[in-house]
């Protein structure tokens, strides 16, 4: 079990509320808001709070702290930070190191109002009895979006245009909507123009508990002329090539969630994550497969093959659903238009919405049948 073995809060007045806490080893995490009164939820892969010290309550936007057992969620541990008013969280990251699998919860507060607190906030869960202060909730459905490229990397550029710039504000209408569904939970790997590395981004998604990955793209070509979207995911051959990649390149805490490979060779890993595949793989095509009807319905601006398969990098997680979503083409003046007009991006990201809920619903049942 991992140890929360330091900690700290300070308040900054040009970074907000900045909150830290260093573990013995790197487990998936996530982080919400909740109202009434205004409170911060850390929820973390089950972890022993004896580390966390004394004055840790050292911020005054943070009026109180409560830790233990997230009870509605077995083999998981809760933070409950309670605010001094509106907060909202702008950023929320882990920081692993390399060399000894220790890891850093990043997690950055900015005062909002109660209007921008209740957009992101979820519905305030009950108060468990057994421990005061700790909450209790049924989980949303947690999305990570991942907008294509960034910093470094722009991407496409085509028509004075970045793919990076583009898919970033894509992502963030597309998140605030999911948001406002009352039913999603959504993490964006990136929040600006920052290089985030493949591998990284995958990281980000198993460390919030994802429960699917969509990393959003709007591709250019040198020759010839394509346009609409397209959705794929991952190909047979690169899953096989991505089991052995991936055991032999990555650190073993960072390969399937809840289960720890470190005492596996690269053979085991490669067998479970296999394994993994067959329940994941399936259902990140029930995705892929839903968005397409879900775009042809509301746009019907898809490519003439809107459904592929290929080996990018950010479709490797053999344990989380992935579909990487060619939004269209930034070389197409045609869709570079459409990219622009906000009134087209609602309809795309409001088809996307739909078909990412109605995935969820059936893949619900899907899992119950399983269990019976």
């Amino acid at each position: 079990m991992a140890r929360v073995e330091n900690g700290a809060m300070t308040d900054n007045p040009r970074r907000g509320t900045e909150i830290f806490l260093d573990l013995s080893q790197a487990v998936p995490f996530r982080v919400y808001t909740i109202d009434g009164p205004p409170r911060l939820v850390i929820d973390l892969s089950e972890v022993t709070w004896e580390g966390l010290p004394e004055d840790f309550d050292d911020a005054a936007s943070v009026t109180a702290v409560a830790t233990g057992a997230a009870g509605e969620r077995a083999g998981w541990s809760r933070m409950v930070l309670t605010l001094d008013g509106y907060h909202e969280v702008n950023a929320a990251a882990m920081e692993t190191n390399p060399e000894d699998g220790s890891a850093r919860i990043l997690v950055q507060l900015f005062p909002t109002d109660a209007e921008g607190f209740a957009a992101a906030a979820e519905p305030a869960p009950a108060v468990t009895a057994a421990a005061p202060g700790i909450v209790e909730r049924d989980g949303p459905l947690v999305i990570v979006l991942d907008p294509g490229h960034g910093g470094v990397d722009p991407g496409a550029e085509a028509g004075g245009e970045r793919e990076a710039d583009l898919m970033l504000l894509f992502a963030r209408e597309l998140r605030d909507l999911l948001r406002r569904s009352g039913r999603v939970e959504v993490v964006l790997t990136r929040e600006g123009d920052d290089f985030v590395p493949l591998p990284e981004r995958v990281s980000i998604a198993r460390a919030a508990g994802a429960d699917a990955f969509i990393s959003l793209h709007a591709d250019a070509l040198a020759e010839g002329r394509a346009t609409g979207a397209t959705v794929y995911t991952l190909s047979a051959d690169a899953s096989d090539a991505a089991s052995a990649a991936l055991a032999e390149r990555f650190d073993r805490a960072d390969l399937l969630q809840g289960v720890d490979l470190s005492g596996s060779d690269d053979a085991v890993a490669g067998v479970l994550m296999d394994l993994a595949r067959l329940e994941t793989d399936p259902r990140s095509d029930a995705l892929a497969d839903r968005m397409v009807e879900g775009i042809a319905a509301a746009t019907g601006n898809l490519h003439r093959h809107p459904r592929l398969e290929a080996g990018f990098t950010v479709l490797k997680a053999a344990d989380i659903p992935s579909v990487l979503v060619e939004v269209g083409f930034l070389s197409d003046p045609d869709d570079r238009d459409r990219l622009l007009d906000p009134a087209w991006r609602a309809e795309m990201q409001a088809a996307l919405r739909d078909a990412i809920l109605d995935w969820a619903e059936t893949d619900a049942t899907r899992a119950t049948l399983l269990r019976q």
